[in-house]
């Protein structure tokens, strides 16, 4: 079977699909990803990439178009950094429009018998229904997505679409509503990068993902690190290329390093604090690590307060950071067991083998 992923060109959107096509890779089918720019993702992980329409920057055109055809959208979606989807999906919707007609030229070249997308590309549901395939939305996150989806196919023409089943990540008890998607346990994908020696002093794990902060820049890391110098505890920043030297110096129990595998350095760690990308909570979460979720926009408030209702963390704005809460973090008992009970319940959804053959 030929299997074709497909999604918007962000790493937190492309990543959470690679277990499940490395699965169906396993089992002997031929697979593929297909994106606009920014294929690096899974590229540099020794997978296949077909370009669509090389050149046409998904940044650069959501604003483009977005003040072309919605600019009322467009300021709602500015004014709250995306955190306003309902805003923000429309215009995702334009850089769709104008990558359809070659998103349904890629796949029909490509000839796939199935389609998997995320929820920002529903130009693969399109293409999926123009080849007469059946595509498969594979959810990111804590979102739910069908209200978002209605939205975005409205605007591509196409409204009554739906794709045959969709694939749910994060543990059903922690996403509002009924359930209304197959489970797929959220499987890390293990990245280049050696880990810190280990400390004599508790680890907590720091990120703020691989989107530099736009809203506040790096007052939540500052705080952070003013924090932690009260704490015994060591924290490894996880900073990638992003520069942080604006910080000053660092305490001494302050590490930055570059990229490293988050999950692995979990592993290590008895708490993590990071900006509330889905990826980077249900890794947390896999490893029964209780978290401190700062968010800042796009669809992480909502992932900061799935965290925080199940109670495996706390969600916090910068000025709520001080050695209490840090402490607190380390310390609480019922954030720690709270945490080893989602791991529980993680480690118990069906893996990507599991799922690729009941769908093969």
């Amino acid at each position: 079977m030929r299997v074709l992923f497909l999604g918007s060109p962000g790493t937190g959107h492309l990543l959470p699909l690679i277990p499940l096509a490395t699965a169906f890779r396993d089992r002997g089918h031929v697979i593929a990803f297909a994106t606009l720019d920014g294929g690096e993702a899974v590229t540099t992980l020794g997978l296949p990439h077909l370009p669509i329409q090389p050149g046409l920057d998904w940044r650069r055109e959501l604003r483009r178009l977005g003040a072309q055809r919605h600019p009322d959208l467009l300021a709602r979606t500015v004014a709250t950094n995306s955190a306003d989807r309902a805003a923000f999906v429309p215009l995702a919707a334009q850089v769709n429009l104008e990558a359809l007609p070659a998103t349904i030229e890629t796949a029909r070249a490509w000839r796939p018998d199935l389609v998997v997308y995320e929820y920002l590309y529903p130009a693969a549901l399109v293409a999926a229904a123009e080849l007469g395939v059946p595509a498969i939305q594979h959810e990111l996150g804590f979102t739910r997505t069908a209200p978002l989806r209605a939205l975005m196919l409205a605007e591509l023409g196409h409204p009554t679409l739906s794709p045959a089943a969709t694939l749910e990540i994060a543990p059903r008890g922690m996403i509002p509503g009924p359930d209304y998607g197959r489970p797929l346990r959220p499987v890390p994908v293990d990245t280049p990068g050696d880990l810190p020696a280990p400390s004599d002093r508790p680890r907590i794990a720091v990120t703020l993902g691989t989107v530099p902060p736009k809203v506040d820049g790096l007052t939540r890391l500052d705080r952070v690190v003013a924090a932690a110098a009260e704490l015994d505890a060591e924290l490894i920043l996880v900073m990638g290329r992003m520069d942080i030297s604006d910080l000053g110096p660092l305490p001494p129990n302050v590490r930055p390093t570059g990229w490293l595998p988050w999950h692995r350095l979990l592993e290590t760690s008895a708490a993590a604090i990071h900006h509330g990308g889905s990826g980077t909570a249900l890794a947390a979460l896999g490893a029964g690590v209780p978290q401190l979720v700062l968010p800042d926009g796009s669809d992480r408030f909502i992932t900061a307060e799935a965290v925080h209702a199940r109670g495996a963390g706390v969600q916090a704005a910068a000025d709520d950071i001080t050695p209490d809460l840090l402490q607190h973090l380390l310390g609480d008992p019922g954030l720690r067991a709270a945490a080893r009970e989602v791991e529980a319940e993680i480690a118990a959804m069906p893996g990507p083998g599991e799922v690729a053959a009941a769908l093969a």
